[in-house]
């Protein structure tokens, strides 16, 4: 049917506009600020003349959904396996730490007991004590960092989820036993089975300097080992000893290295750092888990960021390709924009029809895609649907951590990334329309 015998539909909207309002078709145009919004939307689904150009349509809404969807699926991986491994580590890694601000050991002062005594919130809290010591297991040697504490600082069930092998015992009736890590029994090629064999523990003695006896330089003790440690680096060069060993092997009946601080799951650890730093600030360092292991959290933060940052490149060339299919949709809606502007309609109006369709088309795909990916993530959570090797990890599936401030900064950076390049692309494609005709 022809152009004049059939009214296209910005002829039928304008013309409906006239008999709902019986006003002039320019300031119908122009006082209506969703008119641009509606025929954008009309343009977004109806079929057009080319069939060209609902192909690169749906590629372009279909490479924002993809993108869209990798980036909280890969951003819900990540949060889960450092929301995995900081579960690890935080079985040794107490809420809050204190330590001196200078030197290595000190005493405890008795206005810091009295505070951790009846501080509400406070869980329970145990002294520490730490040092370099040489280590010998039959003919071998490792310099090893000894680390003296109370068995009830780490619940048994989460300890023995972090063991490669053995048990974690600290104390067992009258008889005290070693844990260590993985570095220490590959170094000291140490054998669990053989229960005769005991780990002996160096300590420079104090106050003994150039003796003729090179061995009454040096504390010597042995003990039993009940376990390893997993891979990992913070585990990998530590004996863990019981405290009482700990300052008999290093003489040290009365200082220690720390004091650990281990909260209540209802109370908030940020309120009991923030009340000892203004109390004791001045005296001690007050260290949350952040800060005591700083080079943990900052692999794991820029590992994901470089991921995020890889995906959001792909994510630009995706939405980039509204250049051209904006191009084309102009070239196909010329007769369109002709009637439009014989009705009085400004090239801002028209830029903003096809800004809009740019937008849609983009913020279409980013939430078709966040829900998809969304919907990916609660399957994987449930039923667990990507296997991985067991041995790997504590768990057999990829885990899985879902956040809302995902969600608004895939949202955001699509949504800036969209206003950019409809803003290039309906200019350019309007002005390259105007120099053809």
């Amino acid at each position: 049917m022809s152009y004049q015998t059939k009214p296209s539909f910005i002829q039928g909207m304008v013309q409906r506009l006239q008999w709902d309002r019986k006003r002039e078709p320019t300031h119908l145009l122009e006082d209506n600020m969703n008119t641009p919004l509606f025929i954008a939307k009309r343009y977004l689904f109806s079929k057009k003349s080319v069939n060209a150009i609902n192909i690169i349509s749906g590629i372009s809404t279909l490479g924002v959904l993809i993108g869209s969807a990798a980036l909280i699926i890969i951003l819900s991986v990540f949060n889960g396996f450092e929301l995995l491994i900081l579960n690890m580590y935080s079985s040794f890694t107490p809420e809050i730490r204190i330590e001196p601000n200078v030197g290595k050991s000190f005493e405890l002062p008795a206005d810091l007991e009295e505070y951790l005594s009846q501080q509400e919130g406070i869980a329970h809290y145990t002294e520490v004590l730490q040092e370099k010591v040489l280590l010998r297991y039959g003919q071998n040697q490792y310099i090893a960092n000894l680390k003296g504490e109370n068995m009830r600082a780490v619940p048994e069930a989460v300890a023995d989820s972090l063991l490669f092998q053995g048990k974690f015992v600290l104390k067992e009736k009258e008889t005290n036993y070693a844990v260590v890590g993985a570095a220490i029994q590959a170094y000291l090629g140490i054998n669990l089975k053989n229960d005769q064999k005991e780990i002996s523990i160096y300590s420079p003695r104090k106050g003994v300097i150039n003796s003729l006896n090179p061995a009454e330089e040096f504390n010597l003790r042995s003990i039993p080992l009940a376990g390893i440690l997993m891979a990992q680096p913070v585990f990998d060069n530590v004996i863990i000893v019981p405290l009482s060993f700990a300052r008999d092997v290093l003489d040290e009946p009365d200082r220690m290295s720390a004091v650990e601080i281990y909260v209540d799951k209802d109370a908030d650890p940020q309120y009991i750092e923030r009340s000892l730093i203004r109390l004791f600030g001045d005296q001690f360092l007050i260290k949350n888990r952040a800060q005591q292991n700083p080079t943990l959290y900052k692999v794991l933060n820029s590992e994901k960021w470089a991921i995020f940052f890889i995906l959001t490149f792909v994510l630009i060339i995706a939405i980039f390709n509204i250049i051209g299919s904006l191009t084309m949709l102009v070239i196909d809606k010329k007769r369109d924009i002709a009637v439009l502007k014989s009705l009085g309609a400004s090239d801002s109006f028209i830029k903003k029809i096809f800004f809009s369709e740019g937008m849609f088309i983009s913020l279409l795909g980013c939430v078709v895609g966040m829900i998809l990916g969304l919907s990916f993530c609660l399957l994987q959570q449930e039923y667990g649907l990507i296997k991985m090797d067991e041995a790997a990890l504590v768990t057999s599936v990829f885990p899985i951590s879902i956040k809302v401030t995902d969600f608004i900064l895939v949202f955001a950076t699509v949504t800036t990334v969209a206003f950019i390049a409809s803003y290039v692309s309906s200019h350019l494609s309007v002005k390259g329309e105007e120099a053809l005709s």
